[in-house]
């Protein structure tokens, strides 16, 4: 599951907006190892968004997942990557305290040392909103 890093929690009580970057499979294809994240503390959360949430059960770890479905109990949250794990599949519903932020853009670091066309593909895909998903009830469904 994706852990972000601690930048997130420390400029929570000063800024409505936040970074934090992701490691781990759990959002591919959204989102990958390394990409950093622009987080909106406080934004209203709707199905299909991706948001920052303290873990249920290690609350000093941060994940970032998929917003299904307001369920009894809190957030039905999926990754995007079904074999990742590390959702409310083996967690539950998310109670609504533990959902700090909506994630707003993602952007890649600079790749080191990459040939031009690299270079290139990099320069075309560096930014990008993360856009709610609206088809993320229907893979609730297929669950």
């Amino acid at each position: 599951m994706p852990e972000l890093s601690q930048e997130t929690e420390s400029t929570r009580a000063v800024l409505p907006f936040g970074a934090a970057e992701v490691s781990g499979p759990s959002m591919v294809p959204t989102l990958h190892h390394g990409d950093r994240l622009v987080v909106q503390y406080g934004a209203r959360i709707r199905p299909g968004d991706v948001v920052v949430l303290r873990h249920p059960f290690q609350q000093d770890l941060l994940v970032v997942k998929r917003a299904v479905e307001r369920r009894e109990g809190g957030w039905w949250v999926l990754g995007d990557n079904p074999y990742a794990g590390g959702d409310s599949t083996d967690y539950g519903a998310v109670p609504p305290e533990l959902v700090l932020a909506r994630v707003r853009l993602r952007y890649r670091p600079l790749p080191e040392g990459r040939s031009p066309l690299a270079l290139v593909r990099w320069a075309f895909s560096v930014v990008r909103p993360v856009r709610a998903d609206r088809s993320a009830s229907s893979r609730l469904r297929a669950r």
